[in-house]
């Protein structure tokens, strides 16, 4: 009797991309709580890369491991104690620690998956559980009022997109640093570049003297420290990119919710049209290794996803 199995692709050890490689694995089945899903697509994210590098984050316990932590696709299996979901459904979600993102199945926790409103491309829906979520969520944390001013620190990738984009339309301005390439996504965002290096705080000075009420940080490090003295008030600065130095100086990391209420939420923001997750690259699963190097170079500008 042959025995099922799909293709994917990932890591067989801690370290660089030449660790990277397709598998061939045997067919996924749904525990408790979670999803059986055929992959329609995956997102790609630096968590991705940095996972394979040994962290920060997440790093896998055993070897070979499949790569992604979010995917859209259809149910199906459906696990134990799993409501709300069954086979046939189209779906979006995060991936269970047991199962990546980039190959044909994948598992999701049921908690942490949603339906996928049919106005809303699978493209699109593998997009939103980690960059445009965390998005949202840092946003809803801010609170901040019509009128009010938020530099989003790193401006031009998948969670500053978003970022900009949510702000703008609670009636924000927003200002963003970027490289000067990315002038042109800025500016469709609704927002104003100010460039990255030395003297960063000083050009945003320029535009608004004051400061800003609030900085949503994407960067860590040096670049984090020299925004920070913007804000007016420390409560108001918050970072998905250090979270011991964003505390140090008086801010705070962002507070992740990843359930079935708040992805619905995004899709249908998604599915009206106030809100896009970017995806500008679209590749096979055959391009896996080029795709995941464009998003650990840096210089993607928007979401790239894999298609199976």
């Amino acid at each position: 009797m042959t025995t099922a199995t799909f293709r994917a692709y990932g890591f067989s050890a801690v370290g660089g991309p030449e660790n990277q490689l397709f598998l061939d694995l045997p067919m996924l089945e749904p525990g408790p709580g979670e999803l059986l899903v055929e992959v329609r697509a995956a997102g790609i994210n630096p968590a991705d890369w940095k996972s394979r590098s040994g962290g920060p984050g997440p790093v896998p316990s055993r070897f070979p491991a499949v790569l992604g932590r979010e995917v859209s696709g259809i149910v199906r299996g459906v696990g134990q104690d799993v409501e709300g979901f069954a086979v046939g459904d189209e779906v979006f979600g995060s991936t269970a620690p047991t199962a990546g993102g980039y190959g044909e199945y994948s598992l999701l926790w049921a908690a942490s998956s949603a339906h996928k409103p049919p106005q809303v491309a699978w493209t699109d829906a593998a997009a939103l559980p980690v960059a445009v979520c965390t998005a949202y969520d840092g946003i809803v944390s801010l609170g901040l009022r019509e009128g009010a001013t938020l530099l989003v620190n790193g401006i031009g990738g998948g969670v500053g997109v978003a970022a900009a984009q949510l702000a703008r339309n609670g009636g924000v301005a927003v200002v963003g640093t970027a490289s000067e390439g990315k002038r042109e996504l800025v500016e469709s965002l609704g927002a104003t570049l100010v460039g990255y290096g030395p003297g960063v705080a000083d050009r945003v000075r320029e535009l608004l003297p004051a400061g800003v009420d609030a900085v949503f940080d994407m960067v860590g490090g040096d670049a984090l420290r020299e925004v920070a003295g913007l804000v007016k008030d420390p409560a108001n600065l918050i970072s998905i990119a250090d979270k011991t130095l964003v505390k140090e100086l008086g801010g705070r990391d962002v507070e992740r919710r990843r359930t079935t209420k708040v992805y619905s939420e995004v899709a249908a923001l998604v599915a009206d049209g106030s809100l896009s997750p970017h995806v500008v690259d679209v590749r096979p699963l055959d391009e896996a290794p080029q795709a995941l190097a464009a998003v650990e170079s840096g210089h993607a500008m928007g979401k790239v996803v894999l298609r199976m």
